[in-house]
This record gives structure tokens, C-alpha cells and sequence, in this order.
């Protein structure tokens, strides 16, 4: 039978714990970073898209008097672009915060995970010790 190195628990601890992905991506935003974020916060929210509805549709009668290329001009141009914009950020908003929750559970649960297995490797380390002690014995006799 082989011997396998047996790695004491210090060591193990020293290894690469888990790290909160969310918590090391917000220590290295810089100030413009924290500028654009607060900005895609505002800009993303269906209030927002509500307000540049309603400031597209100012336009409107306008577009409509000024004949169909004007009426297609301010459909693309001012209703489309300016709301479906907030909309789309809405969207990845959500789906930003979805991944945040994703990871800080995953997170979590790798902190978990490393508690009962340090519990785990405690024991079979003190279960070694005992063996250890037992095979002295036996050597002795």
C-alpha cells in the first residue's frame, strides 16, 4: 500500500478560501465607475423609460404634421431609441442583479462547504493522531 502525503489542516487553511465576487468587484471600481453605475441606476428604470415616453410624445404632433418621413423619423429616432434604451438597461439590471444573488449564495455556500470540510479533516486529523498512538503501542509491545 502507498503512502500519501498527509497536508496538516494550517496548511490546508492557508490555501484559497472562497472569495465574495461581488465584495472584490466593488473594491475595485474607480470614481468614474461608481459615476456610470449611479447613471445606468437612473437611466434604468421604468420611470425613466416612462419620463422619455412622455417627453416623445411631446414631439408628436409635430412628427405627425410633418408627413410620414418626419412621423418614421421621430418613431425611430426619439420614441424607439429613448425608450427602448431605458427599457433594455431595465432588462440587464435585472438580469445584473440575478447574477449578484447568484453569487453571493454561491458564495456563501462555498464558506459552507469549506467549514464542514475543515470539521471534517479535524476529526480524520485527530483520528491519525489516535492511530498513530495505537501503532506506537502495538510497536512497543
Amino acid at each position: 500500500m502507498e503512502k500519501h502525503k498527509i497536508i496538516p489542516l494550517e496548511e490546508l487553511k492557508k490555501l484559497n478560501s472562497p472569495i465574495n465576487a461581488n465584495e472584490k468587484h466593488k473594491e475595485n471600481l474607480t470614481l468614474l465607475d461608481k459615476i456610470a453605475i449611479f447613471i445606468t441606476k437612473v437611466v434604468g428604470t421604468m420611470w425613466c423609460a416612462i419620463a422619455f415616453t412622455l417627453i416623445a410624445l411631446i414631439g408628436l404632433p409635430d412628427a405627425i404634421s410633418g408627413g410620414k418621413y418626419e412621423f418614421i423619423n421621430w418613431l425611430t429616432q426619439t420614441l424607439l431609441q429613448l425608450v427602448l434604451f431605458s427599457v433594455v438597461i431595465v432588462g440587464q439590471n435585472l438580469q445584473s442583479r440575478h447574477s449578484q444573488r447568484r453569487a453571493e449564495i454561491e458564495y456563501n455556500t462555498s464558506i459552507k462547504s469549506e467549514a464542514e470540510i475543515e470539521s471534517i479533516l479535524a476529526h480524520l486529523e485527530n483520528q491519525n493522531e489516535i492511530l498513530k498512538e495505537i501503532q506506537s503501542k502495538l510497536e512497543n509491545k
